[in-house]
């Protein structure tokens, strides 16, 4: 007597036995489209300087920005956000270079405009970091503490000059409480209701930030803890979430990504605007660095860790490697 049938009865294996299968039946796909290139332009330099710590990632030259922005159309990624380094004799404790019309990053800002026009969102840093002599991303008061309400004064400047320059999308990061309403206002008071806000909602006081110190020349000394926040803390994040929406965010993400998918994920799930999340330097690097060491495979690697930002329920993530996989994926 023939006996059918035989235990397991179900066999999920059948759904992973070939490429093809496991393409299609894949529940999160990562596109071109979901990702956009951090990039950094140094002011004073004649050709890109090499981040040490960011293996293949260099402060660039005005010239060579254009070219990687114009390589970022070509690969199909969303977005810019840019990152200026002015010298250091240019810096001083209000962070004067970033509310400068002819601060590095306004000037990049309308060289990349010139070069991809509405092609590719431009999006700026807004923040006093790389451009105050203490490192902080804020105002300093007369006992070295980060002045809230003053440094909201200087982000308005700041946003009205790099909406003035081309930015499609501004970046306040600097968790100053009040940050999106103030930028928001200061927007719509020079007739600039189309300039986009991503809200940097959950900005973590990370140690993974360490390679960003080089990237930009941070002058920091000491850290950011009274401002960005705690690492234990996920109901903080939602009550920042909640602000950043009723101030006019059109866009929220959560910084740094792949130690915060939980975040990701609760945000994801709370609201019904666009989530970015930001993989930063350090994970950047950390992948570098176990690659380069033959440890793990760099590129499944990478492709590892941007599905799982996006399987989180990130719909753009900001990654060094943007344009690099937007073209690997083009060519799948």
């Amino acid at each position: 007597m023939t006996t059918y049938g035989s235990f397991p009865g179900t066999r999920p294996r059948r759904l992973r036995s070939l490429p093809v299968m496991r393409r299609m039946v894949a529940e999160t796909r990562l596109h071109p489209a979901d990702l956009i290139l951090p990039a950094f332009v140094r002011e004073g330099v004649s050709e890109p300087v090499p981040i040490t710590a960011m293996p293949g990632v260099v402060q660039h030259t005005r010239d060579s920005l254009k070219k990687a922005a114009a390589e970022a159309v070509a690969a199909g990624i969303s977005g810019i956000m840019l990152f200026g380094v002015p010298e250091e004799s240019k810096k001083d404790a209000l962070g004067t270079p970033g509310t400068d019309p002819d601060g590095i990053l306004q000037v990049a800002l309308r060289d990349v405009r010139a070069e991809v026009g509405d092609d590719l969102l431009v999006m700026s840093d807004l923040c006093l970091d790389e451009t105050t002599d203490h490192g902080h991303c804020g105002v300093l008061d007369d006992q070295g503490r980060v002045d809230n309400d003053a440094t909201l004064e200087r982000y308005a400047e700041m946003a009205q000059v790099q909406a003035d320059a081309g930015a499609h999308v501004v970046g306040p990061s600097g968790m100053m409480d009040g940050q999106i309403g103030v930028v928001r206002d200061a927007l719509d008071q020079i007739g600039r209701e189309d300039v986009a806000i991503l809200a940097y909602t959950a900005k973590y006081a990370s140690a993974f930030y360490g390679p960003f110190r080089e990237a930009v020349g941070s002058s920091l000394k000491g850290d950011r803890k009274t401002y960005q926040q705690d690492p234990a803390n996920v109901r903080d994040s939602m009550r920042e979430l909640a602000l950043d929406l009723e101030e006019g965010a059109d866009m929220v993400m959560v910084k740094p990504a792949g130690p915060y998918l939980d975040i990701v994920a609760r945000v994801a799930d709370a609201v019904d605007v666009p989530v970015a999340a930001y993989q930063i330097s350090g994970e950047y690097s950390m992948i570098e660095a176990a690659a380069e060491k033959g440890w793990i495979d760099r590129d499944r690697a990478i492709m590892e860790s941007l599905t799982g930002i996006r399987r989180a329920g990130a719909r753009s993530i900001l990654t060094y490697w943007a344009t690099e996989v937007a073209q690997r994926l083009k060519d799948q």
